[in-house]
């Protein structure tokens, strides 16, 4: 995790995580690199998630209980939904967080992010957006492959339904709020011009920002966190920064320098610790205020 990884292989990552080259592309690209500090074959392989050695919160964690739960979705990709539930010890009711993956399936960190939230008190919920074609498959790759097969528009549909199962649950204070990362931090701008008063509360991470038209609709407080390094979304930003100051929005966009896409994510070196620390601690204040 300490290797220091070239910015042009970081940039070959960020296309391949995103489905814009493939993983024989993204490896052949890399070793053609002619990189300082070492080989770019080496560091495009240090770049690939080690989710063993990034689990923060172990399955058996008294502080909470986790278990999977499958729910309806009427007008998703087959009609039904999974998630992995996490819920703090005690009796509740909590308040309640969705937590949406990236464009790869339910993987180990997302589910390690719902931990995360229920030793902090929260109801966390995290789909499985692979849930109609068998769910996560175990590695990012196939995960990713299956996640561009579904109906786009329908997936939305299943993330929008989760949210609403989430909100309703017997554990449930009824206050939402909503966190993602990447594909899933957009989801969390669709869900907040969508749900409108549904939801309390939303930090997106690094995700493509909603749609301009939507935000007079959006009534959750926004913490959204961005990376420096990160042009493609980044640059989706400003109209609807704009659209969010036209309309007297609660936002804040929080911008974390020196960082790459994913610096959340503590299973790649992408990671920066910093960043994730502090992002991380203003998610908590955020949920914290917006939720009690």
């Amino acid at each position: 995790m300490e290797q220091k990884i070239d910015q042009d292989v970081i940039d070959l990552y960020n296309e391949y995580c995103h489905g814009y080259i493939g993983r024989r592309e993204f490896f052949s690209r890399a070793a053609a690199l002619a990189v300082a500090g070492g080989s770019g074959l080496v560091m495009a392989q240090a770049l690939l998630p080690r989710y063993a050695q990034a689990q923060t919160i172990s399955f058996t964690d008294a502080r909470m209980k986790a278990s999977y739960v499958t729910y309806s979705s009427p007008g998703g990709n087959s009609g039904s939904m999974r998630g992995y539930l996490v819920q703090p010890s005690g009796a509740g009711p909590f308040p309640a967080v969705l937590v949406v993956h990236e464009n790869r399936g339910l993987n180990p960190y997302i589910e390690d992010v719902a931990r995360r939230l229920a030793v902090e008190g929260f109801l966390a919920l995290a789909p499985d957006g692979l849930a109609p074609l068998g769910g996560y498959p175990g590695n990012d790759d196939d995960g990713r492959e299956l996640q561009a097969k579904l109906d786009p528009a329908k997936l939305r549909t299943d993330l929008l339904n989760s949210a609403r199962f989430l909100k309703t649950h017997a554990l449930s204070t009824k206050k939402l709020g909503a966190t993602g990362f990447c594909y899933g931090g957009g989801i969390v701008n669709y869900l907040a011009a969508t749900l409108g008063d549904e939801l309390q509360a939303g930090v997106p991470y690094y995700g493509v920002a909603g749609d301009p038209a939507g935000v007079a609709n959006i009534k959750a407080p926004l913490a959204c966190h961005l990376a420096e390094h990160d042009e493609r979304i980044n640059a989706t930003y400003p109209a609807y920064e704009s659209a969010l100051q036209a309309t007297g929005a609660n936002y804040q966009i929080y911008r974390y320098p020196g960082t790459q896409h994913g610096f959340h994510n503590d299973s790649t070196p992408r990671y920066n610790e910093a960043a994730a620390k502090l992002s991380w601690e203003r998610t908590l204040a955020h949920f914290r205020k917006y939720l009690a």
